[in-house]
Protein backbone atom coordinates (compact mmCIF):
# COMPACT_ATOMS: atom_id res chain seq x y z
CA UNK A 1 0.00 0.00 0.00
CA UNK A 2 1.35 3.39 -0.96
CA UNK A 3 1.54 6.15 1.64
CA UNK A 4 0.03 8.91 -0.47
CA UNK A 5 1.07 11.73 1.87
CA UNK A 6 4.70 10.67 1.67
CA UNK A 7 4.55 9.89 -2.04
CA UNK A 8 2.95 13.22 -2.93
CA UNK A 9 5.80 15.15 -1.30
CA UNK A 10 8.36 13.32 -3.46
CA UNK A 11 6.69 14.38 -6.70
CA UNK A 12 7.95 17.23 -8.81
CA UNK A 13 6.23 20.40 -10.00
CA UNK A 14 5.71 20.70 -13.75
CA UNK A 15 8.90 22.49 -14.80
CA UNK A 16 11.12 20.51 -12.42
CA UNK A 17 9.70 17.27 -13.82
CA UNK A 18 10.46 18.37 -17.37
CA UNK A 19 13.95 19.52 -16.42
CA UNK A 20 14.77 16.25 -14.68
CA UNK A 21 13.27 13.75 -17.11
CA UNK A 22 12.96 15.54 -20.44
CA UNK A 23 15.46 15.92 -23.22
CA UNK A 24 15.66 19.24 -25.06
CA UNK A 25 13.30 17.79 -27.67
CA UNK A 26 10.80 16.60 -25.04
CA UNK A 27 10.78 20.02 -23.39
CA UNK A 28 10.33 21.71 -26.79
CA UNK A 29 7.25 19.57 -27.53
CA UNK A 30 5.71 20.20 -24.11
CA UNK A 31 6.39 23.93 -24.49
CA UNK A 32 4.64 24.02 -27.87
CA UNK A 33 1.46 22.49 -26.43
CA UNK A 34 1.72 24.65 -23.31
CA UNK A 35 1.70 27.70 -25.57
CA UNK A 36 -1.38 26.47 -27.45
CA UNK A 37 -3.51 25.97 -24.33
CA UNK A 38 -5.88 28.85 -23.68
CA UNK A 39 -8.35 29.02 -20.85
CA UNK A 40 -11.47 31.11 -21.35
CA UNK A 41 -12.44 33.77 -18.84
CA UNK A 42 -15.19 31.47 -17.54
CA UNK A 43 -12.72 28.59 -17.10
CA UNK A 44 -10.28 30.85 -15.23
CA UNK A 45 -13.09 32.12 -13.01
CA UNK A 46 -14.20 28.58 -12.21
CA UNK A 47 -10.68 27.52 -11.23
CA UNK A 48 -10.13 30.67 -9.18
CA UNK A 49 -13.28 29.83 -7.21
CA UNK A 50 -11.99 26.50 -5.90
CA UNK A 51 -11.79 26.69 -2.09
CA UNK A 52 -10.53 23.22 -1.15
CA UNK A 53 -6.94 22.17 -1.54
CA UNK A 54 -6.56 19.54 -4.23
CA UNK A 55 -3.52 17.34 -4.36
CA UNK A 56 -3.06 15.80 -7.79
CA UNK A 57 -0.53 13.05 -8.48
CA UNK A 58 0.27 12.70 -12.18
CA UNK A 59 2.09 9.63 -13.44
CA UNK A 60 3.66 10.62 -16.74
CA UNK A 61 6.53 10.27 -19.16
CA UNK A 62 8.16 13.19 -20.93
CA UNK A 63 8.45 10.95 -24.02
CA UNK A 64 4.71 10.17 -24.07
CA UNK A 65 2.58 11.83 -26.74
CA UNK A 66 -0.57 11.67 -24.62
CA UNK A 67 1.30 13.35 -21.76
CA UNK A 68 2.65 16.03 -24.12
CA UNK A 69 -0.92 16.80 -25.19
CA UNK A 70 -2.51 16.79 -21.73
CA UNK A 71 -0.09 17.62 -18.92
CA UNK A 72 0.51 21.23 -20.04
CA UNK A 73 -3.22 21.79 -19.53
CA UNK A 74 -2.84 20.93 -15.85
CA UNK A 75 -0.06 23.50 -15.48
CA UNK A 76 -2.51 26.16 -16.66
CA UNK A 77 -4.96 25.04 -13.97
CA UNK A 78 -2.27 25.34 -11.29
CA UNK A 79 -1.57 28.92 -12.41
CA UNK A 80 -5.18 29.88 -11.66
CA UNK A 81 -5.37 28.71 -8.04
CA UNK A 82 -2.67 27.98 -5.47
CA UNK A 83 -4.95 25.39 -3.84
CA UNK A 84 -4.43 23.13 -6.87
CA UNK A 85 -1.18 21.31 -6.12
CA UNK A 86 0.00 19.04 -8.93
CA UNK A 87 3.03 16.77 -8.63
CA UNK A 88 4.48 14.70 -11.44
CA UNK A 89 6.03 11.25 -11.22
CA UNK A 90 7.97 9.48 -13.93
CA UNK A 91 6.28 6.19 -14.75
CA UNK A 92 9.54 4.29 -15.22
CA UNK A 93 11.05 5.60 -11.96
CA UNK A 94 7.91 4.80 -9.93
CA UNK A 95 6.94 1.16 -10.62
CA UNK A 96 4.83 0.86 -7.45
CA UNK A 97 2.82 3.96 -8.30
CA UNK A 98 2.58 2.82 -11.94
CA UNK A 99 1.11 -0.47 -10.72
CA UNK A 100 -1.30 1.31 -8.41
CA UNK A 101 -2.51 3.64 -11.19
CA UNK A 102 -2.57 1.11 -14.02
CA UNK A 103 -5.26 1.59 -16.64
CA UNK A 104 -6.78 -1.47 -18.30
CA UNK A 105 -4.10 -3.64 -16.72
CA UNK A 106 -1.11 -1.62 -17.92
CA UNK A 107 1.00 1.27 -16.59
CA UNK A 108 -0.41 3.79 -19.08
CA UNK A 109 0.16 7.51 -18.85
CA UNK A 110 -0.91 10.07 -18.00
CA UNK A 111 -2.69 8.59 -15.03
CA UNK A 112 -3.95 10.94 -12.35
CA UNK A 113 -4.85 10.36 -8.72
CA UNK A 114 -6.73 13.13 -6.92
CA UNK A 115 -6.22 13.42 -3.17
CA UNK A 116 -7.94 15.44 -0.47
CA UNK A 117 -5.87 17.89 1.55
CA UNK A 118 -5.39 15.13 4.12
CA UNK A 119 -4.33 12.58 1.51
CA UNK A 120 -7.44 10.48 0.99
CA UNK A 121 -7.94 9.28 -2.59
CA UNK A 122 -10.87 11.07 -4.22
CA UNK A 123 -10.71 10.03 -7.84
CA UNK A 124 -8.66 8.76 -10.74
CA UNK A 125 -8.52 9.93 -14.31
CA UNK A 126 -6.55 9.07 -17.43
CA UNK A 127 -5.12 8.03 -19.78
CA UNK A 128 -7.06 9.90 -22.46
CA UNK A 129 -10.22 11.96 -22.46
CA UNK A 130 -13.45 10.99 -24.18
CA UNK A 131 -12.84 13.50 -26.99
CA UNK A 132 -9.47 11.93 -27.74
CA UNK A 133 -10.90 8.41 -27.68
CA UNK A 134 -13.70 9.49 -30.02
CA UNK A 135 -11.14 10.89 -32.44
CA UNK A 136 -9.06 7.71 -32.22
CA UNK A 137 -12.13 5.51 -32.74
CA UNK A 138 -13.14 7.54 -35.79
CA UNK A 139 -9.62 7.28 -37.21
CA UNK A 140 -9.31 3.55 -36.49
CA UNK A 141 -12.84 2.34 -37.04
CA UNK A 142 -14.20 4.83 -39.56
CA UNK A 143 -16.86 7.49 -39.51
CA UNK A 144 -19.64 4.92 -39.09
CA UNK A 145 -18.34 3.97 -35.65
CA UNK A 146 -21.22 4.70 -33.20
CA UNK A 147 -19.16 6.54 -30.58
CA UNK A 148 -21.11 9.78 -30.43
CA UNK A 149 -20.17 13.15 -31.77
CA UNK A 150 -16.65 13.71 -33.07
CA UNK A 151 -15.32 17.19 -32.36
CA UNK A 152 -14.27 19.13 -35.44
CA UNK A 153 -10.52 18.88 -36.09
CA UNK A 154 -9.61 22.34 -34.80
CA UNK A 155 -11.30 21.96 -31.45
CA UNK A 156 -9.79 18.76 -30.05
CA UNK A 157 -7.44 20.65 -27.69
CA UNK A 158 -10.29 22.83 -26.40
CA UNK A 159 -12.42 19.74 -25.85
CA UNK A 160 -9.62 18.01 -23.96
CA UNK A 161 -9.06 21.12 -21.82
CA UNK A 162 -12.76 21.22 -20.96
CA UNK A 163 -12.90 17.53 -20.12
CA UNK A 164 -9.94 17.86 -17.75
CA UNK A 165 -11.56 20.94 -16.21
CA UNK A 166 -14.82 19.02 -15.76
CA UNK A 167 -12.95 16.33 -13.82
CA UNK A 168 -11.13 18.90 -11.66
CA UNK A 169 -14.46 20.58 -10.95
CA UNK A 170 -16.07 17.23 -10.09
CA UNK A 171 -13.33 16.50 -7.56
CA UNK A 172 -13.50 20.03 -6.18
CA UNK A 173 -17.24 19.65 -5.65
CA UNK A 174 -16.70 16.25 -4.02
CA UNK A 175 -14.23 17.93 -1.62
CA UNK A 176 -16.48 20.96 -1.09
CA UNK A 177 -19.56 18.91 -0.24
CA UNK A 178 -17.80 16.26 1.84
CA UNK A 179 -19.40 16.15 5.27
CA UNK A 180 -16.07 15.27 6.82
CA UNK A 181 -14.28 18.25 5.24
CA UNK A 182 -17.18 20.62 5.86
CA UNK A 183 -17.01 19.73 9.54
CA UNK A 184 -13.23 20.17 9.54
CA UNK A 185 -13.51 23.62 7.94
CA UNK A 186 -16.68 24.69 9.72
CA UNK A 187 -18.54 25.44 6.51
Amino acid sequence: MIDYAEAFETGLPYREFLDKYGTDEHRRRWDIVHGEVELSAAQKQLLAGFVREMKVMVLAGTWCGDCVNQCPILDHFVAQNELIRVRYFDRDDQPALAGELSVCGAPRVPAVLFLSEDNFPCGRYGDRTLSKYRQMASDLLGAACPTGLIAPEGTLLQSVVQEWLDEFERIQLLLRTSGRLRELHGD
